[in-house]
């Protein structure tokens, strides 16, 4: 479902679930005898409001691993119980460098959307009429980046801010996959 959801709608979801005064977090917290934060107004709550919504979006994640899973060799697991490998030692020799592939990839994929962030800032932000939100919680990289461009119309600034931030994703995709090689493992590979 979060995938179908359009990341605006998904955040004024995750606002109402985590309002303070009528949220159904706070009101889950409450019914265990906890005192539920300020989600969206405390400078403190905001960044793990935000961490708590993304864990709404590891369905595809999940999937893409199940899919993984499912391409490791059923054979491999049957000589390894011949062998007497226990349940862990399976785990390690044979799933893990089986899907490192996949972990590739979401490791990827999760680096470039981190450093993308700003739907869910923006629209958290928007709630306490500032673009930082709270005390500048928010001010992601890229939500500044907008501010500059859009905002104060400072067009060169933004202009080298989204280089920059071209040049260290690209470095940082780079240095993984350099030490990839160490740990990546394809079905075709000795």
């Amino acid at each position: 479902m979060p995938t179908l959801v359009p990341a605006v709608a998904g955040s004024l979801l995750w606002m109402w679930l985590l309002n303070s005064q009528y949220g159904l977090v706070n009101m889950l917290l409450e019914y265990v005898g906890i005192v539920g934060p300020n989600w969206l107004v405390d400078p403190d709550w905001t960044k793990p409001s935000i961490v708590l919504m993304g864990f709404w979006g590891t369905g595809t994640v999940t999937v893409m691993y199940l899919a993984a899973l499912q391409e490791v060799p059923k054979m491999y697991y049957e000589a390894a119980e011949i062998d007497g490998a226990s349940k862990w030692r399976q785990f390690w020799s044979i799933t893990l460098p089986a899907i490192s592939p996949m972990t590739l990839f979401q490791l990827i994929m999760m680096l470039i959307a981190s450093f993308q962030y700003f739907t869910e800032g923006m629209v958290f932000a928007e709630a306490s009429q500032s673009t930082g939100g709270p005390e500048n919680s928010l001010l992601f990289y890229s939500i500044y980046l907008y501010q500059q461009a859009f905002s104060f119309l400072n067009m060169g600034y933004a202009s080298a801010m989204a280089w920059i931030l071209f040049v260290v994703v690209m470095l940082c995709a780079l240095v993984i996959f350099k030490t990839s090689a160490r740990w990546v493992y394809y079905g075709g590979e000795k």
